[in-house]
């Protein structure tokens, strides 16, 4: 499928496949979050060129490999509180809120879509929410801000009161994403008749799955990304542009058409 060289052309089919939809479902990655400040993972100048990543046995077994964990999200701290929705986050809201989304699917883990405005039951977050943190024992869960204000006073590798090992509420390297949720996004694809990804490589498996199980129901696939995906073959419709001002034309084009 190649991208249609008119972006009005797109946009303009784009919001006829929205408002006729009668279940739409949004997939999410890294892309979506970059415009508001928010660093990818993979590309150069990524999360991963200034920070290794920390795999879930090392986490579990070694003080040291903890307090290096928390150390890079320490260092993350200001920039995921400070961060805000984004033109591509407030068009999903917004369509959202006039009834044409029925559920975001997203695979960051910045809660900048609940921010936007799109309730937590109809977020499903595939690998968690950094906002949280989950004691690893007994799972009770708490704020990132009170893990922030121990490790800023000294305590740089925090631990619940029953003794488990706090950490963000995030699938870590060599985690098992959880089965509850795995679920409840194939359940959406199955009921989906249309599907809008914005933002994501779709190389990180199981998630990377989910618009070929959409697609096999015969759902409608479109996607706005400024690189090519190894999913672009299935797509119905390619927009080669930046989410914020592709979902900002998208609205716009949504409610002349209301």
């Amino acid at each position: 499928m190649k991208p249609l060289n008119d972006m009005s052309q797109s946009i303009e089919r784009l919001a006829k496949e929205i408002m006729h939809s009668k279940h739409l479902i949004a997939f999410t990655g890294a892309g979506i979050s970059t415009e508001s400040g928010i660093p990818d993972y993979r590309s150069q100048g990524g999360i991963w060129d200034k920070f290794r990543p920390v795999y879930i046995d090392e986490f579990m077994s070694s003080r040291e490999s903890r307090i290096k964990y928390w150390q890079r999200k320490a260092a993350l701290y200001s920039t995921l509180i400070n961060a805000q929705p984004n033109a591509a986050h407030r068009g999903l809201a917004e369509l959202y809120r006039l009834g044409l989304l029925k559920t975001v699917i997203t695979q960051n883990i910045d809660g900048l879509h609940q921010k936007a405005g799109i309730p937590d039951n109809a977020t499903i977050e595939l690998h968690g929410n950094n906002l949280r943190v989950r004691c690893m024992s007994c799972a009770s869960l708490s704020s990132i801000h009170d893990a922030h204000r121990r490790i800023k006073s000294g305590d740089l590798a925090p631990e619940c009161e029953c003794g488990g090992f706090l950490k963000p509420d995030t699938i870590s390297f060599g985690q098992s994403l959880c089965p509850d949720v795995v679920a409840n996004a194939d359940k959406q694809c199955r009921l989906s008749s249309a599907m809008l990804i914005i933002g994501s490589t779709l190389i990180v498996h199981p998630a990377a799955e989910l618009p070929s199980k959409t697609k096999q129901n015969g759902a409608f696939i479109a996607m706005i990304n400024l690189s090519e995906t190894p999913c672009d073959y299935m797509c119905d419709l390619l927009i080669r542009e930046k989410a914020g001002r592709a979902m900002q034309a998208v609205v716009k084009q949504v409610n002349r058409m209301k």
